[in-house]
């Protein structure tokens, strides 16, 4: 029996500022935060880079630079994305425990160019995850949908009772629990980690 920890990043293994996000793009393009809400999110830009709408990061950036009608680089782009996220050790820890009790690998909800950089963006995560770091765009498809976590299964090899999910939130972990995946809903890091070790427990009473 393999076990499968599948973890989200943003508000899970680090503390993602949007805000301080929108406030970095506001100063780059000179577009008001609530502007720049209406047509990246409100507008469903994003969600559809999230669901692997783009076939490549330059497409993705593209259509972002439209969207907004400014041209803005990759590299403030990054700088913008990078620039509001903070890692939280404790989160990133319990993670580690995970990897010693079976694979893990990460599943957040983001485009191509988070995909292509995401090395770059979160290091904290590459010593723990290895190769195993991916964006639901990678995927073809966006939590909640069933779909994606179908597929993460599928990329595995691994049956919905031995994975175990991790995000904060409840829509998704919903997703995942609809699937027959083991969910948790995080809050804290030291709950995450009993929740680790409280799946592994489970798994080896329940298991052949």
């Amino acid at each position: 029996m393999s076990l499968l920890y599948i973890f989200d990043m943003d508000d899970v293994l680090y503390d993602f500022d949007w805000f301080a996000r929108m406030t970095a793009l506001s100063r780059v393009t000179g577009l008001p935060q609530e502007e720049l809400r209406e047509r990246l999110w409100n507008q469903g830009g994003e969600a559809a880079a999230e669901a692997g709408e783009y076939l490549s990061p330059e497409d993705y950036l593209l259509a972002f630079n439209e969207a907004i009608g400014f041209v803005l680089s990759e590299d403030d782009w990054l700088k913008a994305r990078g620039g509001a996220m903070t890692p939280l050790p404790d989160s990133i820890a319990a993670v580690k425990r995970a990897s010693e009790l079976g694979q893990v690998t990460l599943l957040t909800n983001n485009g191509p160019l988070t995909s292509r950089h995401i090395r770059t963006l979160a290091p904290e995560l590459v010593p723990v995850f290895g190769d195993h770091l991916f964006t639901s765009s990678d995927y073809g498809a966006r939590k909640p949908d069933p779909r994606v976590f179908k597929a993460v299964l599928d990329r595995y090899g691994v049956a919905a009772d031995d994975a175990f999910f991790a995000d904060d939130l409840p829509e998704n972990v919903a997703g995942a629990e609809s699937c027959g995946i083991t969910g948790h809903l995080f809050t804290e890091p030291r709950g995450l980690l009993e929740a680790v070790e409280a799946f592994a427990a489970a798994r080896s009473v329940d298991g052949p």
